[in-house]
């Protein structure tokens, strides 16, 4: 049950008591905090226990009430709601008050019991109401982050298997069910950056990012994702088979319009890359390398490419391949072993020692780098945040080097600190996961339980999984799942309440049949038989 917080604040003892014995506070789901004899003596209390209502009088000595409503206002991002106590004469300031946050005022001399409850009440529907929208509110950015994520997954080639894939895009209601996807890589332009502070930058980009997803949507399906604050993907989806110098004639014409009314109102465009046309989902990470390669070739006079129609056939021979290194790095960052990342980041950096006028492709590695780690560490986003808190930009300070050389610097530097973190949660994490798996089976008996479902929900790989259980546990993880199916089973079987194929589908199991051969296999004896010689 939520208890609301109310603080009364009057200089007039006979009115602090008068509010406290009122009303039944505890049976209206109400906790008084604290009683103030003026503003002041409110604001301190505010300090150590945020209340959510306030009752106080108009008028006070060293803080008044209205003086206590507007500083609430200025300061909290949730302010308590006020219930202001007035006279006849207070109405002007009872006015200036509504503009506070303030609920209600009412006049002293009128103060009833029921007028009283009568605004707490209506008061508290609304409290409630607001409750439940941030709930749901919250539950939406939630999904909304986990859905981003998802897509930087997919960007970026990180699924484990297409299994994996389909049970994550059903547990976050995202289909694939079009006949194509194309993926663009973009960057917002804007040439007046030089005359803003910083605060009107991140205001103009963000700006920019809403207004070239509102006009995607109406111009054609896609999946917008904010990479970060320059940068942004997008995934078109083509319900029907068409050509495909059609869509380049159609997305072509849809950017243009796009950058036509970016420019109109804040003087922005976006310079696209757009890669292959692709009929798999899970080849949306290959479309979105060949955008990347794309992008890379753009010039402020050409801010336009499709990599099918203006990058040579040859390129894709020669592309530096980021998939060469993304399993290894997956294992790296899955298994917390320091030595495979360390290995891998020095094939990396001497791959662009030798070849130092790849600078573009450099920022490519980077950048998938820094994704791969967001998406597969635990609490990747704070983590990575962590290591660049020195630095203004943050992580994202890779996009603001001009050179070979510091994109070296930061890989050297961001390999040195990933490899005494991994080696830190080594210590400390192989167990916990065991436990955590062990504890996803109990709760999740009615499915069949793969090693592919558990790894996923666990967000490490399933020869991972497998190898932990090996280590830190008596049996493998398919004699754990059917050790633990068979105590659930007897369980049932014991209670009486439940036919043996019912027991099966609760189980998970395909058939009864099965169910009773692995029941038999483990017991030694078949459920029927089990059954009757525990019943009385």
């Amino acid at each position: 049950m939520i208890m609301y917080k109310l603080l009364i604040a009057d200089d007039e003892p006979l009115v602090q008591v008068g509010i406290k014995s009122m009303l039944p506070w505890d049976s209206m789901q109400i906790k008084i905090i604290g009683i103030a004899s003026n503003g002041q003596a409110a604001c301190e209390i505010i300090e150590k226990d945020m209340p959510d209502i306030i009752i106080t009088d108009i008028k006070m000595p060293i803080m008044s009430g209205l003086e206590l409503a507007k500083y609430c206002n200025e300061h909290y991002a949730k302010p308590p709601a006020f219930i202001i106590l007035t006279s006849y004469e207070d109405f002007s300031l009872a006015r200036e008050a509504l503009s506070c946050h303030v609920h209600d005022y009412l006049v002293k001399l009128e103060l009833t019991p029921e007028l009283l409850k009568t605004s707490i009440e209506k008061l508290l529907a609304e409290l409630s109401a607001n409750a439940a929208k941030e709930a749901s509110d919250d539950a939406t950015d939630s999904i909304y982050y986990y859905q981003e994520k998802f897509y930087i997954q997919l960007l970026n080639n990180l699924f484990e298997s297409r299994e994996q894939f389909f049970l994550q895009s059903q547990k976050l209601n995202i289909s694939f069910t079009e006949h194509g996807y194309l993926t663009c890589y973009c960057e917002i332009v804007n040439r007046n950056l030089g005359q803003m502070t910083d605060e009107q930058q991140i205001n103009l980009y963000h700006s920019s990012f809403q207004m070239a997803k509102e006009l995607l949507f109406q111009y054609q399906k896609s999946h917008v994702i904010m990479l970060d604050l320059y940068h942004l993907a997008i995934v078109f989806c083509f319900e029907k088979e068409e050509k495909l110098e059609d869509i380049i004639h159609s997305l072509t014409d849809i950017t243009k319009k796009i950058n036509d009314t970016l420019y109109k109102y804040y003087r922005s465009t976006l310079s696209c890359g757009f890669g292959t046309y692709v009929t798999d989902p899970l080849a949306i990470s290959e479309s979105y390398q060949y955008s990347r390669d794309a992008f890379s070739r753009t010039t402020p006079d050409k801010q336009i490419l499709f990599f099918d129609t203006d990058v040579p056939s040859d390129t894709v021979l020669n592309s530096f391949n980021f998939s060469l290194f993304k399993d290894t790095l997956s294992i790296a960052f899955e298994e917390y072993d320091s030595a495979i990342l360390k290995k891998t980041f020095d094939d990396i950096v001497s791959l662009f020692k030798a070849n130092p006028s790849h600078y573009l492709q450099a920022i490519d590695f980077a950048s998938n780098i820094l994704y791969l780690a967001i998406s597969l560490l635990p609490n990747g986003e704070t983590k990575i945040a962590s290591i660049f808190a020195d630095s203004p930009d943050n992580y994202l300070m890779i996009y603001k080097m001009n050179n070979m050389e510091q994109i070296l610097g930061w890989l050297s530097y961001f390999q040195t600190s990933l490899c005494e973190y991994l080696d830190e949660k080594k210590k400390e994490t192989r167990k916990p996961i065991v436990g955590q798996a062990k504890r996803y089976i109990k709760n999740h008996m009615d499915s069949k339980l793969s090693l592919q479902e558990v790894a996923a929900a666990l967000c490490i790989s399933p020869n991972y999984l497998s190898q932990l259980f090996k280590k830190y546990n008596e049996t493998g993880f398919n004699d754990y799942v059917t050790q633990c199916k068979i105590e659930e089973a007897k369980r049932y079987l014991n209670s009486g309440e439940y036919c043996i194929y019912e027991i099966a589908e609760k189980l998970g199991f395909e058939s009864s049949f099965y169910f009773s051969k692995v029941f038999k296999k483990v017991e030694g004896v078949s459920p029927s038989d089990f059954q009757k010689n525990k019943l009385p």
